[in-house]
C-alpha cells in the first residue's frame, strides 16, 4: 500500500466520527448484538465494532491493507486480546468450508474488488443455516440519486479509496444463495448524499 493508503488509515476513524456519533455507532450496537458463536469479521479496518461484541463471541477478524491492520491490532491487543487477527482479502478467505456460525461485514461490500467473489467466499466459510451481519451503504432505490451515484463514484472511489457508491449490494447478497431474514433501510448520517442509501441486516446462508 502507498502513500494514499497509509494517509487513509491514519484519517479513516476521524472521516467517520461525525456519522458515529449522529447514530451510526448505535446502529453498529445494535446489529452485533446479536453476534454469537465463532465470528467472522471481513475488512475490520481500524476495529471500530470492537466494543460491540459480547465476551462469548469467539472472535476472527481479516484485513488485507497494512495500515489498517497495524491499527486493528492494537485495539485488539487492547480491547479483545484472545481474537485471532487474519491479513487477507474477503475474496480469499484462509479457512476451510463450514468454520463460522456468522460473518460480519460492515461498510465493505464497496470495496472489495471482486463483490461476488467475495459473498461466495462468506457462503463457503459459513455453517449450514450460518448468518451473515451487515451493514453497506448502497446504490439508491431514488433513479436520480443513483444517477449522481454513477456519474459521481469516479471520484468517490478516488477520494474513499475504492469504495463504490452505486453497488447493488442487496442484490448481489441475494445472487450469492443467501435468504436476506431481516432488512432495515437507512441513510448514513452526516454523510454526502451520493453515499448516504444504507441497509443493515441479517441473511442466512442455505
Amino acid at each position: 500500500m502507498g502513500l494514499r493508503g497509509r494517509l487513509f488509515a491514519s484519517l479513516y476513524d476521524r472521516l467517520l466520527a461525525s456519522a458515529e456519533e449522529a447514530g451510526f455507532r448505535a446502529r453498529r450496537q445494535e446489529l452485533l448484538r446479536t453476534a454469537k458463536g465463532r465470528v467472522l469479521e471481513i475488512g475490520a479496518g481500524t476495529g471500530l465494532n470492537l466494543p460491540f461484541y459480547g465476551s462469548d463471541v469467539q472472535l476472527t477478524v481479516a484485513e488485507p491493507e497494512e495500515p489498517m491492520a497495524k491499527r486493528l491490532a492494537q485495539r485488539l491487543r487492547e480491547q479483545r486480546p484472545n481474537s485471532e487477527l487474519v491479513h487477507a482479502p474477503a475474496e480469499h478467505l484462509p479457512f476451510p468450508d463450514a468454520q463460522f456460525d456468522m460473518v460480519v461485514s460492515t461498510l465493505v461490500l464497496c470495496t472489495v474488488a471482486d463483490q461476488a467473489r467475495a459473498l461466495r467466499e462468506l457462503r463457503r466459510v459459513l455453517k449450514p443455516t450460518g448468518k451473515l451481519l451487515f451493514i453497506e451503504h448502497v446504490r439508491s432505490d431514488d433513479p436520480k440519486v443513483a444517477r449522481w451515484q454513477d456519474r459521481l463514484n469516479g471520484v468517490n472511489r478516488f477520494i474513499a479509496y475504492g469504495c463504490n457508491c452505486n453497488r447493488a449490494t442487496l442484490d448481489a447478497i441475494r445472487a450469492a444463495g443467501f435468504t436476506v431474514d431481516s432488512l432495515e433501510r437507512g441513510e448514513i448520517p452526516k454523510a454526502p448524499f451520493f453515499v448516504r442509501p444504507l441497509i443493515t441486516g441479517v441473511a442466512e446462508s442455505n
